[in-house]
């Protein structure tokens, strides 16, 4: 069952539609479930509305498979450059800037949207829904990787399992590494990260730049968390038909145990 409802953001003063699944036994039962949190919300459960037409596919993979999680979808702000600068914590850094080729001043409001999910989207959902409170999760996908990575290491005691599909830390590459570093992610359960082998379509350097850069992000965590996983995706590509492929993959990892 999918629910749909705008919730207005103190953060940015405006709304923004929440998707919310419910496992199919929902209303059968009075049993409580885990929360996974997952950002581009148009592109996470049905092809309809989804940008570009594609989508994740969740919502029947989710039916079919009777997975008992609540997943909540926050839709991007397609307007101008919003998306990036909610999903990346900070200004672009020089390392982007020298992939992209110029200086950018976008990013930097990550924090205001990781804001209104922890204080005000949370205790909504928690309210509202039957959910076990002390199991909260969040995945992204690209800049949404980031921003979730940013997530466990600012909140690791409320997100304590966390997804990053091919994650665009480069746009914050230099203050990831530093912050991950200096934050205590001692109570994290689990992270999964993965990287294709052909997200940056014929250009096989700058492929492999990226998966360094990646690499030394995710050395950085297991460092840091027991129990952490990185999946190389041969043929990997960026884009919704490649990541809908490794939903299963990460689905079964972050809740092998429910």
């Amino acid at each position: 069952m999918l629910e749909k409802f705008n919730v207005f953001m103190s953060s940015f003063e405006q709304e923004r539609m929440i998707r919310v699944y419910l496992p199919v036994n929902y209303t059968e039962s009075d049993k409580r479930y885990p929360v996974l949190y997952m950002h581009d919300g148009q592109n996470v459960f049905e092809d309809e509305g989804a940008i570009k037409g594609v989508s994740l596919g969740l919502k029947d993979y989710l039916d079919k498979n009777r997975l008992e999680i609540i997943v909540v979808a926050i839709d991007l702000n397609p307007e101008g450059e919003e998306r990036d600068n909610e999903y990346c914590p900070w200004v672009t850094g020089a390392t982007a800037e020298k992939i992209i080729g110029h200086s950018s001043s976008s990013g930097g409001k990550g924090e205001q949207y990781l804001d209104f999910i922890v204080n005000e989207l949370k205790p909504l959902i928690d309210s509202k829904y039957r959910t076990l409170k002390n199991q909260t999760s969040m995945a992204g996908i690209s800049l949404g990787g980031l921003i979730s990575t940013y997530a466990v290491c600012r909140y690791p005691h409320i997100f304590k399992r966390v997804a990053a599909i091919s994650p665009g830390y480069y746009r914050n590459q230099e203050e990831l590494e530093v912050f991950i570093r200096n934050s205590d992610l001692s109570g994290v359960e689990k992270f999964y990260m993965d990287f294709g082998t052909n997200e940056i379509a014929n250009d096989k350097e700058l492929n492999d730049e990226f998966m360094e850069m990646i690499l030394c992000i995710y050395e950085i965590l297991d460092s840091k968390i027991v129990d952490s996983h990185f999946q190389m995706i041969e043929n990997g590509e960026h884009n919704y038909t490649s990541f809908k492929k490794r939903l299963p993959t990460v689905l079964a990892y972050l809740y092998s145990d429910f």
